[in-house]
C-alpha cells in the first residue's frame, strides 16, 4: 500500500500536530498529513476577505465556515484515518462535528482528548476506534496499523 492519508483536525493552539509529524518522520511512515487551515484570524475571515465585508456577525462566521467546509470536507472524504484532537482551552464545536461527518462516512477515527473531555465527548469517543491522551499515542497505533509492528514484540 503506498501513502496512508491522515487528516488532523481539532484544536490549534498547542503543537500536536507537530509532534505526530515528528513520530511519523521518526518511524518512517508511508503517512501524507492534512489538516483545516490553522491560522485562526485566517479561518476566521477567509469569508470576508476574498467574497466581501458582511455587516452582521452571523453572515460573517457563516461565509467563512462554507469557505473552510470546501478544505474539510475534501480532505476528510480523502482520509484513511481522521484524527481529532479535543483540546482543553477552547470548546471545539467544529471538531466534534468534523468527527461526526467522518464517522458518518466510515472513516477510521481517532479521538485525542485528556480524562477532563471523557464526559462530555462519550457519544464522539463511542464511534472513535481508538481513544487517545497523547500525540505518541497515535504514532504507534500507525505504526501498528501500517506495519503490523507494536514496539516489544518480535514477529
Amino acid at each position: 500500500m503506498g501513502n496512508w492519508n491522515v487528516y488532523l483536525s481539532g484544536e490549534i493552539h498547542t503543537d500536536w500536530r507537530e509532534q505526530i509529524e515528528a513520530g511519523i518522520k521518526a518511524a518512517a511512515l508511508p503517512v501524507a498529513l492534512s489538516a483545516p487551515v490553522t491560522h485562526h484570524e485566517a479561518s476566521d475571515d477567509c469569508g470576508v476577505a476574498i467574497l466581501g465585508a458582511e455587516p452582521d456577525k452571523f453572515w460573517h462566521d457563516n461565509k467563512g465556515a462554507k469557505i473552510n467546509a470546501i478544505r474539510t470536507r475534501t480532505l476528510i472524504e480523502k482520509s484513511d484515518i481522521v484524527v481529532v484532537r479535543f483540546g482543553d482551552k477552547y470548546r471545539q464545536w467544529n471538531a466534534a462535528f468534523d468527527a461526526g461527518y467522518a464517522a458518518a462516512l466510515g472513516k477510521s477515527l481517532i479521538v485525542m482528548h485528556g480524562p477532563d473531555h471523557q464526559h462530555a465527548l462519550k457519544e464522539v469517543d463511542a464511534a472513535a476506534l481508538a481513544v487517545v491522551e497523547t500525540p505518541e499515542q497515535i504514532v504507534r497505533i500507525l505504526e501498528y496499523v501500517i506495519n503490523s509492528h507494536l514496539a516489544g514484540y518480535t514477529q
